[in-house]
């Protein structure tokens, strides 16, 4: 049966953030003011990404048969957690020299000699740690906090030690830099998105990935329902150089072997994987930008369904999503609520709801996310309706509105709790059920079966 919006029964969130990850919160942020606070995040994530490849490599050479026929001097495959990591590098290393006048300029040729290693790790390491040179005994600090925490070892990775660390901090930098975090999709919205379109096999693409939250949490999904890591491929990029390597960390720090490109890449002018058709979107992409190049893409093959505005990129970024689409293809991003009734767009929309491509539309509560407080929703394109798994939803659409969902957490923050989540999902999981009748119904104020023949008029 769907989960009313009623019934949903709010919980305290934070309550099970740990005293480790705010520890290490509390030593890193004495950094802060030292350096731009837009590098900060980076040079702070740099030291706990080192620490976890450190502790990797020190297993995997006390326990050389976990990686049979490979030397770890050699072996740099991401995919398998293992790296080659210089002497001067190693943590214990570092940690050694933490009272050391010149520890911060040893930390950066730590990070150079790393990526000389480890050709998937180039280019992804903060190297400007010399700046923060009479600040060293705040580095000395944190380096010495860090080294008493396990973050590669098995016992650790089977715990996500460094998955929980990682992410509470890129919550709270996303947090503190309001404006500058669009890196960043609160998890409770990533979760959200993930489970409405079920990514159990295939390949996952988002074309404005940030730090990588759709691809971990995918990962987590598949790995949550029995599959495996190999079950899913992954594909994307991002524009922003500083976001980018963000992302190539988090993938690496994990074990992912994603797709991102070598380089940060703007999907509309540079889109690295042109013929790529994916079985999954899942996006968040940058709301109402203004300056994307629009003009320079008036004949471009992507404007299917009608040439999107060059003063604003909500439907270019539709369209590139629906374009990269296989056949069976879904997807889910989100958009702000201008997108459901912009006169500029208002064929373009139409176009989608004669294509029959819109599946859902989901309008959210406001203050979720950390870098506007626009009115957002949740699209879903379905390219095939008819597929064989669910019922035919041809020529209908599932219109939910989750307004009134979710708690705050502080004074202009939001969060949906697991609950919240699940009448979301579960609500459009049973539209789309070949048990429809029997386990779907409208419900006033929250969600309404629609014809695409009455949206059209």
């Amino acid at each position: 049966m769907v989960t009313s919006k009623k019934s949903v029964v709010k919980k305290n969130i934070h309550s099970g953030t740990t005293s480790l990850e705010e520890k290490l919160w509390s030593v890193a942020d004495k950094l802060r003011g030292h350096v731009e606070a837009s590098e900060y995040k980076h040079i702070v994530l740099g030291l706990i990404f080192l620490k976890y490849i450190s502790d990797v490599f020190e297993e995997s050479r006390e326990n050389p048969h976990e990686l049979p026929g490979i030397s770890v001097f050699q072996k740099k495959d991401v995919s398998q957690n293992a790296f080659c990591i210089p002497e001067e590098a190693r943590w214990s290393y570092l940690e050694s020299h933490a009272e050391n006048a010149e520890l911060a300029s040893m930390i950066d040729h730590a990070m150079t000699v790393i990526e000389e290693a480890n050709v998937p790790l180039r280019g992804i390491f903060p190297k400007n740690y010399a700046r923060l040179s009479q600040h060293n005994h705040r580095l000395a600090e944190l380096i010495k906090l860090i080294g008493t925490i396990a973050l590669g070892d098995r016992d650790s990775r089977s715990k996500d030690i460094l998955g929980r660390v990682y992410e509470y901090f890129l919550g709270r930098f996303a947090n503190m830099e309001g404006k500058g975090g669009e890196f960043y999709t609160p998890q409770s919205v990533v979760k959200l998105l993930v489970d409405m379109i079920e990514p159990y096999k295939g390949s996952v693409y988002d074309p404005c990935c940030g730090s990588g939250g759709m691809f971990v949490q995918s990962e987590k999904f598949v790995l949550a329902h029995g599959g495996k890591r190999e079950d899913i491929s992954i594909y994307g990029q991002e524009i922003n150089p500083a976001t980018w390597r963000l992302c190539k960390m988090n993938l690496a720090m994990r074990g992912i072997d994603g797709d991102i490109g070598l380089q940060p890449a703007d999907s509309f002018h540079h889109d690295l994987h042109p013929l790529h058709k994916a079985d999954f979107i899942l996006a968040n992409p940058p709301f109402n930008i203004s300056d994307w190049g629009g003009e320079r893409l008036r004949q471009d093959v992507r404007w299917r369904y009608g040439l999107p505005p060059a003063g604003n990129a909500n439907f270019a970024w539709v369209q590139h999503i629906a374009h990269h689409l296989a056949p069976s293809g879904v997807a889910a991003f989100i958009l702000t609520n201008g997108s459901l009734s912009g006169n500029q767009e208002s064929e373009i929309r139409q176009a989608l709801v004669e294509a029959d491509l819109i599946d859902a539309i989901v309008a959210l509560p406001p203050n979720l996310f950390y870098n506007t407080q626009i009115a957002s929703c949740i699209w879903i394109l379905a390219k095939n309706k008819q597929d064989p798994r669910f019922r035919d939803r041809r020529k209908s659409m599932l219109f939910m509105y989750a307004y009134n969902l979710g708690q705050m957490v502080d004074r202009v923050h939001r969060e949906l709790s697991d609950e919240d989540i699940a009448a979301i999902v579960n609500t459009y999981h049973s539209w789309r059920s070949k048990e429809h009748q029997s386990v779907y119904k409208d419900e006033p104020g929250f969600c309404k079966n629609a014809s695409t023949d009455t949206e059209r008029r």
